[in-house]
């Protein structure tokens, strides 16, 4: 109770800032400003429920929870999904992939973590259950989920040993929340493993959700379109960079790399794409955007990737792809997306996020490991020069996806005995403070 306690305190000095923040944010992003009420607890009237709420925070939750979404709207047709969210990418990453099936997905931010804001969204929505993607732990959120009697299960866990220290380091306040969680789905024995001697019960290894996605048939045709754009030239993506990635990269481009092979340069986030374009200017590398619909020139050295939602159809179009994240201390991205539309992946030295699914990608042979990036070009080239390997590598990222997938229908199934048949909940508990 000390620690909530400390930590709740903690929230309420930093409160002047929390405006500030929004307002930094929102030099490169104007959407922080918006809807920043829902970031107090205060929502416009939702409608009739009853919801089923699932949490993720960005953009990579968003779309891993995807295959969730659908399987949770198909298994509960009396239930709208409430969808909460973060970041402005996040919400409209949750618009492109489910704003078709409004009005039964509703998309929100969800509060800032005061126990007064939390209660506001509880009462609000009533969630018959309350799911939250992947490692995403607020505690006041968890602890008024408990008080209200709303089920709070995380699926899709996954927490490297790094996280665990971090958690480690917050003692009691950490073990409370996570005993106070109702069920935990973990992607590997691994993330069980440290989630339960962080304190929390009832955990499941349901596997890794991110494998049951797969390419819708117009990202697929994209992926040719792009590619018949690209002409005959060899194509190298480098997928998902991350601050600190893309500079060595053109420079070791300008170095080591044929004029003729193209790199498809996306980043991570799209606050940065005109920041990665100035990068690109700055190296001498003649660039195009893919924004701009054009032809891509013959001595076009860079097609910069500033799309959002299209990260299959560039995978689909190039013959070998760098994962970003993993060349800097960030921890890298999964070579699941990769695999799935056979393009072979090489990953760098820093996989920690994504240690198993990485290591069982190379391992399967649909995967490479370099100890840097200019190593990681030179693979890049081999690869290029070499289809039989590149055909090996595809075949085997396909195999590797389709082996792992089912962690869905599990989690449903850790789900099911957890969500209310019926929908008069009692109202939440406000008779003492969260």
């Amino acid at each position: 109770m000390i620690p909530r306690f400390l930590y709740t305190l903690c929230w309420y000095l930093a409160a002047p800032l929390v405006g500030l923040r929004l307002a930094w944010r929102a030099r490169h992003q104007p959407e922080y400003l918006q809807h920043v009420g829902e970031r107090l607890g205060r929502y416009a009237n939702p409608g009739a429920g009853p919801f089923i709420w699932l949490h993720a925070v960005s953009v990579g939750e968003t779309r891993a929870a995807a295959p969730l979404v659908h399987a949770l709207l198909d298994a509960h047709p009396d239930c709208r999904l409430l969808l909460t969210h973060m970041t402005p990418t996040g919400r409209a990453t949750a618009a492109e992939l489910f704003g078709k099936l409004a009005p039964r997905v509703l998309s929100v931010y969800l509060p800032y973590d005061f126990p007064w804001a939390v209660l506001r969204f509880i009462r609000c929505f009533r969630p018959r259950i309350g799911i939250l993607m992947e490692t995403e732990l607020w505690p006041n959120l968890v602890h008024g989920c408990r008080r209200t009697g709303t089920p709070l299960v995380m699926v899709n866990a996954r927490l490297s040993e790094r996280s665990a220290r971090g958690y480690r380091k917050a003692g009691p306040l950490a073990r409370e929340a996570f005993a106070d969680l109702t069920a935990i789905g973990a992607q590997t024995d691994g993330d069980a493993n440290r989630l339960q001697a962080l304190g929390a019960r009832r955990v499941q290894v349901t596997g890794n959700i991110k494998f049951d996605s797969s390419p819708t048939p117009g990202l697929l045709e994209l992926g040719k379109a792009f590619r018949n754009r690209f002409g005959p030239r060899p194509v190298l993506l480098a997928a998902s960079t991350r601050e600190g990635e893309e500079a060595p990269l053109l420079e070791a481009l300008s170095l080591r790399c044929p004029p003729h092979v193209l790199l498809v340069l996306v980043p991570r986030h799209p606050q940065r794409f005109d920041e990665v374009a100035r990068l690109v200017a700055r190296s001498g590398l003649k660039l195009q955007r893919r924004s701009s619909n054009e032809p891509v020139m013959a001595d076009t050295r860079v097609w910069l990737g500033d799309s959002m939602g299209e990260m299959y159809a560039y995978y689909a179009a190039a013959d070998v792809a760098l994962i970003g994240g993993s060349w800097e201390k960030l921890g890298g991205q999964n070579p699941i997306e990769a695999g799935a539309v056979g393009c072979p992946a090489i990953v760098g030295p820093h996989t920690f996020n994504f240690k198993l699914v990485c290591e069982q990608a190379i391992e399967a042979g649909a995967a490479l490991r370099a100890k840097d990036l200019p190593h990681g070009l030179n693979l890049a080239l081999e690869l290029i020069e070499t289809p039989s390997q590149r055909k090996s590598m595809s075949e085997e990222g396909r195999r590797f996806t389709a082996l792992h997938r089912g962690a869905t229908g599990r989690t449903l199934a850790l789900l099911a005995p957890l969500i209310p048949k019926n929908s008069n909940r009692p109202q939440a508990h406000t008779t003492q403070p969260l």
